[in-house]
C-alpha cells in the first residue's frame, strides 16, 4: 500500500466532489406480507460515495460487480446498494431502520471515513457504527456482518489516525464480524485507477475494490 498517498485519499474519496448532489442507488422495495417468502435474501451495502459508485454506472460500482459474481456463482441473493455520497455514520444510523425492512442476510458496512474527514469525535463514530450493527442483528438475528476497514489522512495527526484505524478491527472482533482490512487496497494513490478528481476509483479501480470485498464476502456467501 502506498501509505502517504493512500491515507490522504481514503477519507477524501468518501465525500464526493464539492457541489455535486449525492448519488444514491434507487431505494430498495420493502417486501409486502404476500411477497416476503419469495424475496431473495439481501446483501445490503451501507456506505458512502465509494459504495454508491460516484462517477460510475450502477454495474461498474463495486456492489454491482459483486452482484455479477453472486449470479455467476449461482447464489440466490441480491445486492442492495445503499451508498450515499457524503454519508456519515450518523446519517447511516438514521436511515438503517428503513433499509432493514428487507430480508437482510448480510450487511457490508462501509461508513466512517467522512466522520474522520470532518474531524468528528471518534467515540461518536464508534457508537453509531455499533448501533447500526445492533439494529441489524435485532431485525435479522442470523445476518452476517462484514466491516470495511478505512484509514484517515495523516494530516489529522498520529493519535487521531491510529484511533480511527483501530475502530474497524475492534468492531469486527466485538461483533464477530468479518473484516476487509482496507477497502481501497491497491487502488488509493494510484492515478490510473482513479478518476480525474484523483480520489474516486475508475471502473478499473472499482474492479479491484470488488476483488478486495469478494475475498472476504465470497466465502460467507458460499457457506450460506
Amino acid at each position: 500500500m502506498r501509505v502517504a498517498a493512500s491515507l490522504t485519499l481514503t477519507c477524501a474519496v468518501a465525500c464526493g466532489r464539492g457541489g455535486e448532489p449525492p448519488r444514491q442507488a434507487p431505494p430498495a422495495q420493502e417486501p409486502t406480507a404476500e411477497t416476503t417468502d419469495s424475496v431473495e435474501p439481501v446483501v445490503l451495502f451501507l456506505g458512502t460515495s465509494l459504495t454508491a459508485g460516484l462517477g460510475l454506472s450502477e454495474s461498474q460500482a463495486y456492489p454491482g460487480l459483486i452482484q455479477q459474481k453472486i449470479a455467476a456463482a449461482g447464489i440466490g441473493m441480491r445486492v442492495v446498494n445503499a451508498g450515499v455520497s457524503g454519508e456519515t455514520s450518523a446519517g447511516g444510523l438514521r436511515r438503517v431502520d428503513w433499509l432493514l425492512h428487507q430480508p437482510v442476510a448480510i450487511l457490508v458496512l462501509e461508513l466512517g471515513a467522512n466522520d474522520a474527514l470532518r474531524g468528528q469525535d471518534l467515540d461518536a463514530t464508534r457508537r453509531n457504527l455499533q448501533a447500526i450493527i445492533e439494529r441489524t442483528l435485532t431485525a435479522h438475528p442470523d445476518a452476517a456482518l462484514v466491516i470495511a476497514g478505512m484509514q484517515a489522512p495523516p494530516n489529522l495527526g498520529d493519535r487521531y489516525t491510529s484511533a480511527f484505524r483501530d475502530i474497524f478491527p475492534d468492531l469486527a472482533r466485538r461483533n464477530h464480524a468479518a473484516l476487509i482490512p482496507f477497502l481501497l487496497e491497491g487502488v488509493a494513490g494510484i492515478p490510473r485507477l482513479n478518476q480525474a478528481d484523483g480520489i474516486h476509483p475508475t471502473a478499473e479501480g472499482d474492479s479491484i475494490v470488488a476483488e478486495n470485498v469478494w475475498k472476504v464476502l465470497g466465502p460467507i456467501l458460499r457457506r450460506r
